[in-house]
């Protein structure tokens, strides 16, 4: 996100590509993930010999009431939704990063989300091609990989200025035989990014669905205790809100307030209170923070177990952003944290 924010605040138009495998961890080959294990991370010995146990000789079978399948070998996979088995999946992708590097491109990972992005500001042709050849090499690499490139559900967006969104309207890219056409939006983990990083799409979607759980609850809140309620209330609406939140940061006060509107009824709605009654004093009783207030101090106290590498971090890119004076509002992130100290490595420097 500060990438894509940083490039706009240059007048650069940003082209954001989301791509998506079939079937990623179930594809898996155990052979090349114990290769990439030992040579591209230099694990050997018993540490290694732990993860061929863990890897190799796995059945598996299905049960259903009185019957059981009969029992196959598990050759290829890695277990999805485990800690492990994400590690071990981008491990299996190291490779890709340096494709992507190759051809001058940024990207992110996370699982089997991949993005790719590359900013411009007038070479437009020149970047179609470049992701193209890109692309191609992906997708050879992962044919000899054992991966498939999901064409079909790989997305596209154009992120930056009106002004600079315009140069690129005719812009098109082709994945695995398809047309990928431009987007007006984007689900990127879960969030929802438009065109101009606004999240007013977002926050919208946000909306809907806390106050369509609001409703429900509401419904049964009177047979409900309070503590039953409150857990309620956090796994299905607070929960939502608090998602990614550090993106509010530099939000305008209008997509604030839509949120912490949301946060207003919760508790209206977990303690009974009327809608003609101040909410300040009912927030406080329940320690629930101001969402403007919660944003900013989750930011700047985030990754304190590595606080001085996000020192650094920050440091580094606000020096970069001064130097090429594109320090501007939509960076507002980066100076709020400037404004906390992060907290001591010991307890020689309180």
């Amino acid at each position: 996100m500060n990438d894509l924010l940083v490039s706009a605040d240059s007048g650069a138009l940003t082209i954001l590509v989301l791509l998506d495998l079939s079937a990623a961890f179930d594809t898996v080959c155990h052979s090349i993930l114990i290769e990439r294990l030992e040579t591209w991370l230099g694990i050997s010995g018993t540490v290694l010999e732990w993860f061929k146990s863990y890897l190799t000789d796995r059945t598996q079978f299905v049960v259903l009431e009185n019957n059981k399948s009969n029992v196959g070998q598990v050759c290829h996979g890695v277990p999805q939704g485990s800690v492990r088995g994400m590690i071990l999946f981008n491990i299996y992708m190291l490779p890709l990063g340096q494709i992507i590097r190759k051809h001058g491109l940024g990207f992110h990972f996370y699982a089997d989300d991949t993005q790719i992005y590359i900013s411009t500001k007038t070479n437009i042709k020149g970047i179609s091609a470049t992701l193209s050849d890109c692309q191609q090499e992906i997708k050879l690499w992962m044919y000899h990989d054992f991966l498939k490139l999901n064409g079909t559900k790989s997305e596209v967006l154009l992120v930056g200025t009106p002004a600079a969104a315009c140069n690129g309207r005719n812009f098109s890219l082709h994945l695995e035989n398809n047309v990928v056409s431009l987007l007006p939006q984007v689900r990127n983990l879960g969030v929802i990014f438009d065109s101009h990083l606004t999240l007013e799409a977002h926050i919208k979607s946000i909306s809907k669905s806390a106050f369509f759980h609001l409703r429900n609850i509401a419904r049964i809140r009177p047979f409900l205790s309070l503590p039953d309620a409150e857990r309620l209330v956090h796994a299905l609406v607070t929960s939502r809100v608090d998602y990614c939140n550090a993106l509010y940061l530099g939000l305008p006060a209008k997509s604030i307030k839509q949120l912490q509107h949301i946060q207003n009824s919760a508790a209206r709605v977990l303690t009974h209170t009327p809608s003609r009654q101040h909410i300040s004093g009912v927030l406080r009783n329940l320690y629930w923070l101001l969402v403007q207030i919660f944003t900013m101090f989750l930011k700047a106290n985030n990754h304190v177990w590595n606080h001085t590498f996000v020192e650094h971090y920050i440091i580094t890119l606000t020096i970069s952003l001064r130097k090429n004076k594109i320090l501007s509002l939509s960076c507002v992130c980066v100076r709020h944290i400037l404004y906390y100290r992060l907290p001591p490595t010991s307890l020689s420097e309180l």
